[in-house]
């Protein structure tokens, strides 16, 4: 019994015990540095408890488990590196120190060295208070510094283990949450007015680094893409497009070079990463109509098209998508277009669908991206959609504005696009001759008049009898117009005079919606001889 009591009561620890208690209890509670880090610091790698278990699955994945003391002793055959398990210590000892130089330890231990300062690099500060941990900061720096050197002058392939460690050190730094985009109104806040560039992030010189050392290892040679393809998956790339949402335009730079070198190395994620591409186009045009990264995401769908060597199966889908996005949008559909001249009926329609009305400097940049994608355009495609588009340009060059007027003139000035239109000018010149007169008779510009003017002399000079036509029209429909003119003018007299003698005698009059001015004219003249007839007979 007293054996029993004795036997619960606790024991003085050994140094031994003690020692593998510190080593594998994970980032104390009350030390001081894992008080200050900030909330996507450990959280982000699954931190545990203060049990050794807990703490080990934290800190490697993979790396740094077998380096604790508990693992050495439990694994005493086998010998381990004293770089990793000092490495091992001192972060989950609350110790933040810096590690030996590459330079200062022979080649069979870089590999082991290169997976601790990964280790090492994946505590997250918080950088919002510059005052917290600048010691810990700055090691962490000259970590990641060091760590660029070595994967940029790396000899032999990346394995399994540097790879998963290398995407798990990136994922903790960089994958974090943005703002919903409710806080609009708090915008205001975090922008000066006085100045064009945002409240950039505080963190960026340590994320800087981060997507330096993923945009080495992704362009490395040493990096085999059937191995990498295992941990940059289709979740890791996600949550990189995602970050496209971003304030700070140097992340979003970064960003865009990085997909653009993904794009490039992993063929089998190129149909997942232009489906999700689509994706933020759709959430952007239908739900939240706020995304920071839109002109990068299109640049680069634009950079795969002008790479492209023909037509893509998907190359529609996506080109009427880019059609919906207010920004940067012109050159990607460029590009589509230049691949594939099939799409031109559907950009061109696409572009008329959204043409603004009541925006002119909007007008005049549709205008001058019209010109460049029908600078692609072939004769079969051009004759598709030539009639609603001069619709569309016989308005813009009846516009007050003279700038839109101007930039539709200056469609001739263009050597391919006239050369489309004189082809098929017994389509067009009937629509916007038109337009083309009424400029020449009363356009309050100058300018556009004289350009109007030469219009019309290319068009004369290519085919006068078509012109005289067309003159001719135009004369008689003048004509039809003005009669009908005069008719409205009479109508409306009569309906002036019946409603001033309907209002002494008090007597309704029905008077049909569509009567003819002739039926109106013979009504009024019956209306008078049946009145001068009761004045005869009343008298």
């Amino acid at each position: 019994m007293i054996k029993q009591i004795l036997g619960k009561l606790p024991r003085k620890p050994s140094k031994s015990s003690q020692n593998d208690s510190n080593g594998d209890g994970g980032v104390n509670g009350n030390s001081p540095l894992n008080s200050s880090l900030g909330p996507n610091s450990l959280n982000n790698s699954k931190p545990g408890s203060a049990s050794s278990k807990s703490s080990g699955s934290r800190l490697n994945n993979g790396t740094l488990n077998s380096h604790s003391s508990s693992s050495n002793k439990s694994n005493q055959g086998k010998k381990t590196s004293p770089l990793a398990s000092q490495a091992g210590l001192m972060l989950v000892s609350g110790v933040y120190e810096a590690l030996p130089s590459f330079r200062d330890v022979p080649s069979s231990e870089k590999q082991s060295l290169f997976l601790s300062k990964l280790g090492m690099c994946c505590v997250v500060f918080y950088f919002s208070d510059p005052s917290k941990n600048p010691r810990e900061k700055d090691i962490k720096r000259q970590t990641l510094l060091e760590l660029i050197d070595y994967i940029s002058s790396v000899t032999s392939k990346f394995n399994e283990v540097a790879m998963q460690e290398i995407t798990r050190m990136v994922a903790t730094n960089l994958f974090r949450t943005f703002p919903s985009p409710n806080h609009d109104n708090k915008l205001l806040e975090m922008y000066d007015l006085e100045d064009e560039e945002p409240a950039m992030d505080p963190a960026w010189h340590h994320l800087q680094i981060v997507y330096e050392l993923l945009l080495r290892f992704v362009a490395s040679t040493e990096t085999d893409a059937k191995l990498a393809k295992r941990y940059i998956d289709h979740s890791f790339v996600l949550k990189l497009l995602d970050l496209f949402d971003s304030d700070d335009q140097r992340e979003r730079e970064y960003l865009k070079t990085i997909l653009h070198r993904i794009y490039g190395m992993f063929m089998v994620h190129r149909p997942f990463i232009r489906k999700a591409i689509n994706n933020i186009f759709y959430r952007f045009i239908f739900e939240t109509q706020k995304h920071n990264g839109i002109a990068e995401l299109l640049e680069i769908l634009g950079r795969r098209a002008q790479a492209l060597l023909g037509p893509s199966s998907d190359s529609s889908s996506q080109a009427q998508v880019c059609i919906h996005v207010p920004s940067a949008t012109f050159f990607c559909i460029t590009q589509f277009v230049e691949k594939d001249s099939k799409l031109v009926d559907t950009v061109i329609r696409g572009l008329l669908k959204y043409w603004p009305v009541t925006n002119s400097s909007k007008e005049v940049m549709f205008l001058g991206e019209l010109e460049e994608v029908l600078e692609a355009t072939q004769a079969a495609e051009f004759q598709r959609c030539m009639v609603p588009l001069f619709r569309q340009i016989g308005h813009c060059l009846n516009s007050s504005h003279f700038q839109v007027a101007e930039r539709a003139l200056f469609l001739w000035n263009n050597d391919h696009i006239r050369h489309l239109i004189i082809h098929n000018r017994t389509m067009i010149l009937p629509i916007i001759f038109p337009a083309l007169e009424r400029n020449t008779e009363g356009h309050w510009n100058q300018a556009v008049q004289s350009l109007t003017l030469n219009v019309k002399k290319i068009f004369s000079d290519a085919d006068q009898a078509l012109f005289d036509e067309c003159l001719a029209r135009f004369l008689e429909d003048e004509m039809k117009e003005k009669e009908m003119q005069e008719k409205r003018e009479l109508t409306w007299k009569w309906l002036e005079d019946v409603a001033a003698s309907t209002a002494v005698s008090n007597e309704a009059v029905l008077v049909s919606r569509f009567v003819s001015s002739i039926a109106v004219a013979t009504s009024t003249s019956t209306k008078a001889t049946s009145t001068s007839t009761k004045a005869t007979a009343g008298s």
